[in-house]
């Protein structure tokens, strides 16, 4: 059954920890983790409720598959409504934190209300308690971590934590589990700051078990495993290069973005690439990457483990940043190189680890600083806010000095730590924000990728790639070819792409896997492990009654379809890069015709005669 059927609800206020069973008849409508999540959250909060305030919930989720030997079964995500964006707010992260709660006996914790005083949760297989944390607030998630594996004695315990971003009250703070994977995005790090846990310790060594067919299961796994090893994305690109595989290729058909999205093409991007990574350094002849790593279970391994050159400015001084920890990611690299202007390998591999260190997403992170960075070079944000730094585009000085600033929302950091959105606001220029929702965009140009417009635009957590990739098609052809530049058809793909990523997501799977299966390929595994019939045709009903149902949240959060756009920059500014010249983002030709796919009226609103198809709560 790979449901484990507990749920542990964690009462803050009240300090108490208790076992329940698991909603087995929403599991079979939502699957699990993100899907099955959403569902405890629209049951159990007020979806106008403040999300710093008690009332919001914090969930931790794993799906079915998590635990198990599919491949890169390890993901867990966090489900809340979201600071950054008032709109709800699911977050995956990998590592082995997901797989571990899931060993210990646990589909899901669910948090509520707010500690009087900063507390941990404790978890050894079905034994968990509250302890009290005051020795660890104020620290980054680094030293808590280190803490709390001194304490329990065992290198084993998986620890998921906030640092000092969160408590400072950032509002992209990041969840960051086994010291450098995160459930990044959306501020659930701030949420869970706001409610004085300070970090999640895990410990399982129960094994998930009650497989379903246990022959048919690991003959299902042990194919699919050989699909991942023999794709080129998948068996060979993501190994090597990890997800700055793209960073060359994304530049070259003029989609990067650059210099808060002013521009399409970055001059600098190889010397922030994957290729680059793999280049000796002057210094020491050594390179940027130290190799590969992977999540629990997973055979594709894209992880980067890095180290900065010791004589750089950065952490020359620093000797606690001179070993291996977590290296850039495409989407970091982007938004706090491309974005930003800065093309210094080191200085962002640094401030990489200490968005990690202190818990910030990156991509919110650097697309903001690209953003004061405008507003500096507009005149309108000056010296007197920034202590004297010259706050330019590309001095890798100044993006190091704003994520020393964030990490503890010291002076000008608390300024960047509300997000672009509420930066520009700020200075009268909410033109620059370059935002859906209030959620910063990742790396991909819509003028040059006319589908990720739609995408972002419609996306339920704000702009937001891993809601549905269409960069595999419109850039990889996977699973099939489809013209970047063009709107026609556009609206079925992201429909389709984001009602299968709902079912991965939900399944307790890497969308990575994505590149190489589809739901054809999942689904056997999924049948063989869990109870019930599960067939292709049933992951995409459940993923479109996800996707409906965190939109209606949504909706009743107060977001509606006039939040189903993009900045006028995109939709106007057409593209200077010579292969996407004259190009914007023809956002207009293809929201109509999505709406109507989606069975919403005009104005984006969800319909009765859908809520009825997918039996949503009222």
């Amino acid at each position: 059954m790979t449901w484990t059927k507990k749920v542990l609800r964690v009462n803050l206020t009240e300090g108490s920890v208790n076992e329940e069973p698991l909603n087995m008849d929403w599991a079979a409508e939502y699957i699990g983790q993100r899907g099955l999540a959403t569902r405890y959250m629209v049951a159990e909060t007020d979806p106008d409720c403040d999300a710093l305030g008690p009332d919001n919930k914090l969930i931790f989720a794993t799906g079915p598959l998590t635990g198990t030997a599919v491949s890169t079964a390890g993901r867990y995500s966090v489900i809340t409504k979201s600071p950054l964006t008032g709109a709800i707010a699911c977050s995956n992260s990998g590592g082995f934190l997901g797989a571990e709660l899931k060993s210990a006996g646990w589909d899901m914790i669910i948090f509520e209300g707010k500690s009087p005083s900063p507390v941990m949760l404790n978890i050894i297989n079905e034994n968990a308690e509250l302890v009290p944390a005051d020795d660890l607030w104020g620290k980054s998630v680094w030293e808590t971590d280190k803490l709390i594996h001194e304490k329990s004695g065992d290198p084993q315990t998986r620890v998921a934590a906030v640092g000092r971003s969160a408590e400072a009250g950032c509002l992209y703070s990041a969840i960051i589990n086994d010291l450098h994977r995160a459930a990044g995005r959306s501020g659930v790090g701030t949420v869970m700051a706001s409610k004085n846990l300070k970090a999640v310790a895990v410990r399982g060594t129960r094994g998930v078990g009650n497989i379903k067919d246990p022959a048919r299961f690991m003959k299902s796994v042990a194919e699919e495993k050989q699909v991942l090893a023999e794709n080129a994305v998948t068996g060979q690109g993501l190994p090597a290069l990890g997800t700055q595989v793209l960073m060359n290729v994304i530049n070259e058909i003029g989609a990067l973005p650059a210099k808060n999205m002013q521009l399409s093409q970055f001059e600098g991007a190889h010397n922030i690439s994957g290729e680059a990574m793999l280049e000796p350094r002057k210094s020491d002849g050594k390179p940027n990457l130290t190799t590969n790593a992977a999540c629990f279970g997973c055979t594709i391994a894209c992880g980067r483990i890095s180290t900065v050159d010791r004589t750089h400015f950065s952490i020359e001084n620093k000797p606690e940043y001179w070993g291996n920890s977590g290296g850039l990611e495409y989407e970091a690299a982007w938004a706090m190189g491309a974005d930003t202007g800065v093309d210094d390998l080191d200085a962002v591999t640094y401030v990489n680890f200490v968005c990690n260190e202190d818990g910030m997403d990156p991509i919110s992170f650097g697309a903001t600083v690209a953003a004061a960075m405008e507003l500096y070079e507009k005149g309108v944000i000056t010296k007197e806010q920034t202590d004297g730094v010259e706050l330019k585009f590309g001095s890798a000085e100044a993006l190091v000095w704003c994520a020393e600033r964030v990490a503890t929302g010291e002076g000008f950091g608390a300024d960047l730590g509300l997000g672009s959105k509420r930066l520009c606001e700020k200075y009268g220029h909410p033109e620059l924000s370059m935002t859906v929702k209030g959620q910063e965009f990742p790396a991909y140009d819509p003028r040059g990728i006319q589908g990720m417009g739609l995408t972002y635009a419609t996306s339920n957590r704000g702009a937001c790639h891993l809601r549905s990739y269409t960069v595999a098609s419109e850039v990889l052809g996977i699973p099939e070819k489809t013209d970047p530049a063009v709107t026609e058809g556009k609206a079925g793909l992201v429909k389709a792409f984001q009602d299968a990523t709902a079912a991965v997501d939900s399944m307790g799977l890497c969308v990575f896997t994505t590149f190489a299966w589809t739901l054809d390929n999942m689904a056997p595994q999924m049948d063989a492990a869990c109870e019930g019939d599960w067939t292709v045709d049933r992951l995409v009903e459940a993923g479109e009654r996800i996707w409906n149902l965190e939109r209606d949240y949504n909706i009743k959060a107060g977001l509606s379809g006039a939040d189903d756009n993009l900045p006028e920059r995109l939709l106007k500014e057409a593209s200077k890069a010579a292969p996407t010249e004259g190009q914007v983002c023809n956002l207009d030709q293809m929201l109509p015709e999505y709406y109507q796919l989606r069975g919403w009226t005009a104005d984006g609103q969800v319909t009765d005669e859908v809520r009825q198809k997918f039996s949503l709560p009222g």
